[in-house]
């Protein structure tokens, strides 16, 4: 079970980087919970797409480095990776995005439900991703 949660992982990262939202949301259940770093839980998958366009509208991002571990039955996952990224258009409730280019070690935490991705958590550093975007 570890290593078809390891390949599911890897897949999704995969897709994260090729910035391809449609492959992102073939591997996530329809009811999939999302809870951003500093931001409001979301559920559902069209949340999610709403996420994932407004994250490829307003960053672009490398994830690499990635170290996934997993629990022997399978259901929950854990990866840090090391992002190197560039703010593209203003997000929200953030700086005004310039192009500035930013790096960061993220943990990510997942949940895994019938082969699918159920759950997302998200835990970087928002201080010093934004001294690093904040002009």
């Amino acid at each position: 079970m570890p290593a078809a949660v390891r390949d599911l992982l890897q897949r999704y990262f995969q897709a994260l980087n090729d910035r391809d939202a449609r492959a992102c949301l073939a591997l996530v259940s329809a009811d999939v919970t999302l809870e951003p770093n500093q931001g409001f839980v979301e559920h559902g998958r069209e949340a999610f797409a709403a996420y994932l366009e407004r994250y490829m509208r307003c960053y672009r991002e490398s994830l690499e480095q990635l170290v996934i571990l997993t629990e022997p039955d399978g259901r929950h996952a854990a990866c840090e990776y090391r992002v190197q990224g560039e703010y593209l258009a203003t997000d929200e409730g953030l700086p005004e995005a310039c192009g500035q280019r930013y790096e960061a070690r993220v943990g990510a935490f997942f949940e895994m439900q019938d082969g699918l991705i159920s759950r997302i958590s998200l835990h970087f550093n928002l201080p010093d991703w934004l001294a690093q975007v904040d002009d």
